[in-house]
């Protein structure tokens, strides 16, 4: 049992305003894992006014790169020696399995290193000669204080995709944890702690939507970074927009996976399953959950990926063996239940799957599901169901495949499936989306990701995902050498 009363706030525990707290529920067992408390109004004030004088005041945006990097890497160091326990609470409260959740620390470490070196690569000022001879210098400066909202999928990752490069620019950060999964936040800000990380530059406090949005409106705020549902996207863009606040969405997905007529079937067969519905339990923005198959071919590769899809272990997530655990919550399974219900109303056909796993009388359990014969103007084809389902749609060669996969509201992921790499590459191109695989789908996080149309607006990783983090000012002259 995992219980908190406090907040991490101006680099100290700090007593709750109010009186709310949540209880955490394990997807698995449905028994309370945990408590913490919930954020009010005058939380948000609080954790805004220490990292709006931590920026406007403290020592942090005026350290050097290298100088933030020292503090930077010691974070890693705690977070790193926090993995084992950070995957029991991420099992607990999440559902994922043990064994997906061992690599989020380590994740985590290893971003906050990248972005530490990026920012001393980097620096933060350069000269350039203009058009008419002028030199002048291009300061790099961190955007201010920035407000991190996070989901419930892989919370402390997902979070430290924000965290790591807006912290390495110099920013002071609000974090906003989700209600359904605060536990894991508790050991980033120990490690905060332990790293001597200076006070203010970090605040960790747990809300609901509503206080969530006080946070995105709060003045104080100089930019928003939000990983979530478009819909929540569409509300926090309108927001900033009208404030003039800077914001970068990472929203939701419905990739597609393009298989050519010469894909080897085996590799296929491997990424509908790792890349497609396995990850999270199927609750993953970027899976691939369209797979769209050559109709000459279209039984071979149903039958293969329903055979594969039907060998998977669904259950308790502290399991080894276990390869899907429950879905997040009730709610969560009720939604996607109401998904294949609808598949099943519109005439597609479910190959495997399609309840609940048998022998699993507790928790919030769907068994993976296949469904062929789907049009791609169906509901399964077009929303989110953020569950593991997969939805197999044929196509009549290369063009149609790539109209198939625009003809979407997302554009987050996809993968093309070839033997011939040139082939592959070409249909890779003409897809709107912000990352493709080739034979495979295994983002690196040196590489910049984000989505286009509904799925977002910016990219995180790579040096796109520091950039967002910085302001540009430009200095007309060149400073002079200090003696």
């Amino acid at each position: 049992m995992h219980d908190y009363e406090y907040f991490y706030i101006d680099g100290q525990w700090q007593k709750p305003a109010g009186t709310l707290m949540t209880d955490v529920a394990s997807p698995s067992t449905q028994e309370v894992v945990g408590r913490a408390p919930l954020g009010v109004a005058d939380d948000i004030d609080l954790a805004v006014d220490a990292a709006r004088r931590a920026f406007d005041q403290g020592p942090w945006p005026r350290m050097s790169p290298s100088e933030r990097g020292v503090i930077l890497r010691r974070l890693a160091e705690s977070l790193t020696a926090a993995g084992e326990a950070i995957a029991d609470v991420m099992t607990d409260e999440v559902g994922t399995t043990r064994a997906n959740n061992l690599w989020i620390g380590q994740a985590g470490a290893g971003l906050l290193q990248y972005y530490a070196d990026m920012a001393e690569r980097d620096g933060t000022e350069e000269v350039r000669t203009g058009l008419t001879g002028t030199e002048f210098t291009v300061r790099h400066e961190p955007v201010g204080v920035v407000a991190a909202i996070v989901p419930w999928n892989s919370p402390l990752f997902l979070l430290m995709a924000k965290i790591a490069p807006a912290l390495a620019a110099g920013c002071t950060v609000v974090a906003k944890a989700p209600e359904e999964t605060p536990l894991e936040f508790y050991f980033l800000a120990e490690a905060a702690l332990a790293a001597g990380l200076p006070a203010g530059v970090l605040n960790i406090v747990a809300a609901d939507r509503k206080v969530s949005e006080y946070l995105v409106r709060h003045s104080g705020v100089d930019k928003v970074s939000f990983t979530g549902s478009t819909r929540a996207g569409r509300t926090i863009g309108s927001i900033c927009g009208s404030d003039l606040k800077r914001v970068s969405l990472e929203l939701g997905g419905k990739s597609a996976a393009v298989v050519l007529d010469d894909a080897d079937l085996d590799t296929v067969v491997q990424y509908a399953l790792a890349g497609g519905i396995v990850p999270n339990n199927g609750q993953a923005c970027m899976a691939l959950t369209r797979i769209l198959l050559p109709r000459a071919r279209y039984e071979e590769f149903a039958q293969a990926i329903t055979s594969a899809v039907k060998t998977l272990k669904v259950g308790d997530p502290w399991d080894e063996d276990t390869q899907i655990g429950p879905l997040i919550s009730e709610r969560q399974r009720d939604r996607v239940e109401g998904y294949i219900a609808a598949g099943l109303a519109e005439g597609a056909r479910i190959t495997t799957g399609g309840g609940r796993p048998d022998g699993l009388e507790r928790g919030w359990y769907v068994e993976p599901t296949v469904f062929t014969g789907v049009d791609n103007n169906m509901k399964i084809a077009q929303e989110e169901i953020f569950g593991p389902v997969l939805a197999l749609i044929p196509h009549d060669g290369d063009d149609d495949a790539v109209r198939l996969a625009n003809d979407s509201a997302y554009g987050l992921g996809g993968a093309v499936f070839s033997k011939d790499a040139e082939r592959a590459f070409e249909v890779a191109r003409e897809v709107r989306t912000g990352t493709m695989g080739i034979n495979g789908y295994a983002p690196d996080f040196g590489a910049p990701g984000g989505g286009f149309k509904a799925s977002g607006i910016g990219r995180e990783m790579g040096k796109e995902g520091f950039d967002i983090y910085r302001e540009t000012k430009t200095i007309f002259g060149v400073a002079p050498a200090r003696g």
